[in-house]
């Protein structure tokens, strides 16, 4: 792992290696749903678990139950009072291009990045952000923007910045290993 002195050293690439590098993870969440049909926000809380390069668990614990599984092309959301909905990202491309940024990211894959976004990165290894405008029309009428901040290869924050002016924030917190 290379330690970059100073802004103009750290690169999209570099950080893009430093991510791949992590083959799996597990972290908490706290998400934060800031809605304008809302006084506050709702807020909910769980678990998340990657497995590089294409499988995501994100496990709300709090305030009910529900998972959403990624594992491939295929999309499952389960909530306990409900039957599981399943969904192939390629038949919506709208939730694909929102899956990708993240997953994308996690897995250090630019070229995944770059097909459904513009990519921006500022700051330095140690306080790094990358904003991610959608390039596809259909998912740039819904999503603003997405911004995930992070330190070496911990993601801290992924906020979505949607057209209507709603915003979803989600901090992660990496899990200590045992």
């Amino acid at each position: 792992m290379c330690v970059n002195s100073s802004a103009a050293d750290w690169t999209l690439v570099d950080l893009m290696q430093l991510l791949a590098q992590q083959k799996s993870g597990k972290a908490n969440f706290v998400e934060k749903k800031y809605m304008s049909i809302l006084d506050r926000p709702l807020e909910s809380s769980g678990e998340l678990t990657f497995d590089a390069p294409n499988r995501l668990e994100k496990r709300t614990l709090k305030p009910r139950p529900e998972t959403m599984l990624l594992d491939g092309d295929k999309l499952t959301l389960t909530s306990h009072e409900k039957r599981p909905i399943h969904l192939r990202l390629q038949d919506h491309p709208e939730v694909a291009s929102v899956v990708e940024s993240i997953r994308g990211t996690l897995s250090g894959d630019k070229a995944a990045l770059e097909r459904n976004y513009t990519v921006d990165l500022a700051g330095v290894q140690a306080k790094w952000q990358l904003t991610l405008v959608p390039v596809q029309n259909e998912v740039a009428k819904i999503l603003r923007r997405v911004h995930i901040s992070g330190a070496d290869a911990n993601i801290r924050i992924i906020t979505f910045d949607q057209t209507d002016g709603d915003r979803f924030e989600m901090t992660v917190s990496k899990v200590a290993a045992p």
